[in-house]
């Protein structure tokens, strides 16, 4: 098996030579590849009373299996995927091991219960609930002793072959139609008798949304006109249901309540309308495009959106047309110029209309209507980034999130300190520029070794360039011969040398914060280059001073992340804790943490205090010399120093004290909910989560 695996690993190396002419003709990539995923076995077993079982692994990433079979048998040979195997078994409970091989030495196994029992199945409990989040799909769940695995037959297709799976487990099946149907569960063995349950369900359709629509986006006052969105300031005195004889059309309306978000909701959608309050209308002339947000559940395939104008006294008005997603929101932007390339004025619009289709058949919920324009405030790019220097900050991939074709790993970051110190600078004038100081990284299709060296025309950063940030579409334009972000050789048409050197280039660019961007290229069909890129000197966004927010749950722990339920400090709890509530954790920009909890603090029981306010007891009083390391990328926080500590006191990574020893270091989770608020949370013991809310102060 080992000569297999290897020789599937030079034939992947021949592929990559002979087939692709990726990135520096690196191979390295190979050795990345991850371990297999994803692997199950499926179990069947005859009803014949032999003990005869199949078994039919399954995964990702696998070249071959072999199993164990658990009864001291030798193992089987190599299987390959889609295959199975069986194997007879003697009466009893056995312990299968499935080894999935992939395209390196790495294997991942896993561990199935096989029964084998000649005793027909007993005790089969059936569990069959309609899914939450998915409309007219049902999951049914079996138990049985003697059991091996079971079968469903939904009842919807009559003789359809049902469907299997390992007793235990759960299978997922969605209906076509809404309505009541028999479903049928057969727990199924070694022996030739099974047991069966039955039972008439209803399967119910999701008729309504489950979750809001995408929050919109921070704007400012005057890039923006809202008709209706909690989000924005609404046009006042807007009548969202005006009787323009749609009862007599069959529809109608009411305002929806999604847990405090509310949504106009069209019932039986023919036409419904928005007017603005009398003597009321926008001018939308200086906008770029409508947006609303549209829920349905399936009947409405399409809506169309009118603008209604009254120029002069004159009424007219013009349509666009939008399909829609079932069961999804469908996020919606018209250009106005769509409106206008059809005759229409629209400088004083002062109607909406909604048209459904098909005709009256279906509901709709509609949220977020407003007109917008690209920001005109400076782009959030202004200033200097250069690539994180991190593993994984430069790659490339067959889709966006995938760099699993090359990658730039630790070693590699190091190797290139003559790139990843390149400057990429967007001006607030518009201006571009690459600042490659005496050396970049250069590669071989610029005449270079694939190593450091002295920038090569036209790529050294003596292109004259702009850049455009189109914020609404995530992307920036950088225009000029020479200038680029990331790579030199990715561009739109391809990689160089096989394409023309370009005058523009597109990239597209998503914050990840204020600090932090990720660009993307497709450079080819398919072909996705991915940087991640930081504002150089740009300070962590944790260095500051940070308090417990003085807010109840702010101090808690429960059994998971989110679960609080074993003990939350509630808000009479934070004025007994006063404080602790104003002990500040301080992070300093050279790295320096401080506990500063003035002259008391909150001080436990096996701390020697009473549980209550009192002086602080070394090692936990501030006088720590301590540092901390922001990892952003795997959001974690860890203080080094004897003493110091985030939250309280006796939680840290191996449990809490007075039970563990004292350590030197904590390692904490950490997630930025913004600039100025952060929760951290440390699993004190398994299964054990302190979680805390801070704020900066």
């Amino acid at each position: 098996m080992k000569i297999i695996k290897q020789q599937l690993k030079f034939l992947l190396l021949v592929l990559v030579v002979f087939g692709c002419t990726k990135e520096d003709d690196n191979t390295d990539f190979v050795n990345q590849i991850e371990p297999p995923t994803n692997i199950s076995v499926d179990v069947t077993v005859t009803q014949d009373n032999t003990g005869l079982v199949t078994l039919r692994p399954s995964g990702e990433g696998v070249t071959g299996y072999v199993i164990d079979f658990g009864d001291g048998s030798e193992v089987s040979e190599l299987i390959g995927p889609g295959e199975d195997i069986s194997h007879t078994y003697q009466e009893g409970v056995y312990d299968v091991v499935v080894t999935a091989n992939g395209l390196t030495d790495e294997t991942t196994s896993i561990t199935q219960e096989v029964v084998v029992s000649f005793q027909a199945p007993q005790n089969l409990v059936v569990e069959i609930t309609n899914d939450p989040a998915l409309s007219k799909t049902v999951n049914v769940t079996a138990n049985a002793e003697f059991a091996t695995f079971f079968e469903v037959d939904f009842g919807e297709v009559p003789g359809a072959d049902p469907v299997s799976a390992n007793i235990g487990e759960t299978i997922s099946y969605t209906f076509e139609e809404a309505g009541v149907y028999t479903i049928t569960v057969e727990a199924l063995g070694a022996a030739i008798e099974t047991t069966t349950y039955t039972e008439d369900f209803e399967v119910t359709a999701i008729l309504q949304p489950l979750a809001s629509a995408p929050a919109p986006p921070a704007r400012e006052e005057g890039d923006v006109i809202s008709i209706f969105s909690s989000a924005y300031n609404n046009v006042p005195g807007t009548d969202y249901f005006p009787d323009w004889g749609q009862a007599g059309q069959g529809s109608g309306w009411a305002m929806f309540d999604l847990g405090g978000d509310e949504m106009l909701q069209y019932v039986n959608l023919s036409y419904q309308g928005i007017a603005l309050a009398e003597g009321t209308t926008v001018d939308v002339s200086q906008m770029e495009y409508l947006h609303l947000d549209v829920w349905t559940a399936e009947a409405v395939t399409d809506i169309e959106t009118s603008l209604i104008n009254n120029a002069s006294g004159t009424v007219t008005e013009a349509p666009a047309t939008r399909s829609l997603t079932a069961n999804n929101w469908t996020s919606i932007d018209i250009p106005i110029s769509e409106y206008t390339d059809q005759g229409l004025t629209v400088s004083e619009i002062f109607q909406l209309k909604f048209v459904g289709t098909p005709w009256a058949a279906g509901t709709v919920f509609i949220d977020n209507i407003y007109f917008w324009k690209t920001p005109t405030a400076p782009s959030p790019l202004v200033g200097t980034w250069v690539l994180a220097p991190e593993a994984g900050a430069l790659g490339v991939g067959p889709a966006v999130g995938d760099t699993g074709w090359w990658s730039c790993d630790a070693v590699c970051v190091a190797d290139r300190a003559c790139q990843y110190d390149d400057e990429f600078v967007f001006g607030s004038d518009g201006s571009f520029t690459n600042n490659l100081g005496s050396e970049t990284w250069v590669e071989g299709w610029q005449g270079g070794s694939e190593a450091c060296g002295t920038p090569v025309a036209p790529y050294d950063g003596n292109a004259v360039a702009t850049y455009v940030h189109n914020q609404a579409a995530g992307t920036v334009t950088i225009n000029g011969t020479g200038a680029y972000i990331g790579l030199p050789k990715a561009n739109n048409e391809g990689e160089l040398p096989n394409v023309a050197v370009p005058e523009s280039i597109t990239y597209d660019v998503t914050f990840i914060n204020e600090n932090t961007i990720s660009v993307v290229i497709e450079s080819g069909a398919g072909v996705f280059w991915q940087y991640k890129l930081v504002r150089s000197g740009a300070p962590s966004p944790i260095v500051g001073t940070w308090v417990l927010a003085p807010e109840a749950g702010a101090l808690a722990v429960g059994p998971a992340l989110g679960d609080t339920s074993w003990w939350s400090c509630d808000a009479a709890c934070v004025g007994d804790r006063a404080c602790q509530y104003d002990d500040q954790f301080v992070f300093g920009p050279d790295g320096s943490f401080s506990n500063v909890l003035g002259a008391d603090t909150w001080v436990e029981g096996w701390q020697g205090g009473s549980d209550a306010c009192g002086a602080p007891v070394a090692p936990y009083d501030g006088s720590a010399s301590a540092t901390y390391t922001f990892d952003e990328s795997a959001g974690t926080i860890t203080i080094n120093g004897t003493g110091a500590y985030i939250g309280i006191p006796k939680a840290n990574n191996e449990g809490e004290l007075p039970n563990v020893a004292v350590p030197s270091t904590i390692i904490y989770n950490v997630s930025m909910e913004n600039s100025t608020t952060m929760n951290v949370h440390i699993e004190s013991g398994a299964g054990v989560f302190w979680q805390y809310k801070l704020v900066k102060i």
